[in-house]
């Protein structure tokens, strides 16, 4: 019996990290796609007002971040801290559920959501604590949490329209608040304590920044998801507009594409070693390269599915061991390294948001689209790069 309990003990380490992955998944997925929806139609918010609204939520999200990431750094356990995170996810999401002052939420309201928002890369900066503490894989640990996040992503959407269209945007925010409030209580319960050797700075190695590698890496993740975003904003018009198509194969492209990538995640954890991280990166960037080159040369629906293919090829490497090799550039800092993946992809959203719209305004969805491929193209330069040094 003795000898069971810790491998017991261990499964439910393991199982908690992703249970909260997937609940967090879960929650963003509930609140990010009807956020626009409700500041317009609740709120009855002006477009221009909407944009702000976005914009000063991703700012401040990388701003908290960041600091939180330097902070984390330096604490002995990082488990109070995500516990912090979740209980602003609490609160923030009934402050949305029942208040309707645009002043308020773009104020504390941001605040509050930005704060939980540093709960995904310091979960996945404990993970990497606690796989280098029991001598496991890090990559395959972190690709299955990742999969669970795209999971939560697979069913989270539709059921927020749904619960929107049947009953209101307060029962939806407050079952997100639910669903903080269950990752708290596991968090509490569950996830383990990992003492940390706090890493002396190094003076002589001066910012993070003059690590060459380390902003190749930030650069091309940070185009690559740029690209991507510009293909999520840009996708269900040029399917309506453009196409003619019903706007319902828009959600079936995404929700194809989102089923692959985990899959793909899996299989990018399981054959890292083997294959190698920067080889699996040059893949996701071979393969971003390919699919905007499919979406400019064919409109054909045949050929548009099977060009999920490459997207989830892409989407699903990038996602599922780009935090990996953030934290491998950076040993000693799992905070701040998740924080800067996290954060490429934050960047990638502001810029795409509007470069999609001016390129669109004057050059229509090709343009777009030929933009995404100038700058997968300048990733896979990048990543390149970050192999030969």
């Amino acid at each position: 019996m003795k000898r069971l309990l810790p491998a017991f003990m261990r499964n439910a380490v393991e199982m908690s990290f992703m249970g909260v992955t997937f609940l967090t998944g879960l929650a963003i997925a509930f609140l990010v796609p009807v956020l626009s929806l409700f500041l317009s139609d609740e709120l009855h918010v002006r477009p221009l007002l909407v944009g702000a609204f976005f914009t000063v939520n991703a700012v401040m999200g990388i701003i908290i971040g960041q600091v939180l990431a330097k902070y984390s750094d330096n604490l002995n356990n990082r488990k109070p801290l995500i516990m912090i995170c979740g209980i602003a996810g609490i609160l923030g999401s009934l402050l949305y559920a029942f208040d309707r002052h645009f002043g308020v939420l773009i104020s504390l309201g941001i605040v509050l959501m930005s704060l939980c928002g540093s709960m995904t890369p310091q979960l996945y900066a404990l993970a990497r604590e606690y796989t280098d503490a029991e001598n496991k894989q890090a990559i395959t640990f972190s690709t299955v949490m990742r999969a669970q996040f795209s999971l939560a992503w697979v069913i989270g959407p539709p059921l927020a329209f749904f619960i929107v269209a049947n009953f209101d945007f307060t029962r939806l925010f407050t079952g997100v608040a639910v669903l903080y409030l269950l990752c708290v209580l596991i968090i509490v319960r569950y996830l383990p304590v990992i003492p940390r050797q706090i890493v002396a700075p190094d003076k002589s190695a001066g910012s993070i920044w003059q690590n060459q590698r380390l902003c190749l890496l930030f650069l091309s993740s940070f185009l690559l998801w740029t690209c991507n975003s510009m293909y999520l904003i840009t996708m269900p018009l040029y399917i309506s507009k453009v196409l003619h198509w019903q706007q319902g194969l828009a959600g079936w492209l995404m929700g194809l594409a989102a089923g692959l990538e985990i899959p793909v995640m899996l299989l990018a954890g399981r054959y890292s070693l083997r294959i190698g991280n920067r080889r699996l990166m040059l893949i996701s960037g071979v393969s971003a390269v390919v699919f905007y080159v499919v979406l400019l040369l064919s409109q054909q629906p045949l050929i548009l599915f099977l060009a999920q293919i490459p997207n989830a090829l892409f989407i699903g490497i990038l996602a599922g061991i780009g935090m990996t090799c953030f934290q491998d550039l950076l040993p000693g800092y799992a905070g701040q390294a998740s924080t800067l993946f996290s954060n490429s992809i934050r960047c990638g959203g502001i810029v795409a948001g509007m470069l999609a719209g001016t390129i669109t305004e004057w050059f229509r969805f090709d343009g777009v689209f030929l933009c995404a491929l100038g700058l997968s193209a300048c990733a896979l330069l990048a990543l390149w790069r970050i192999s030969s040094l």
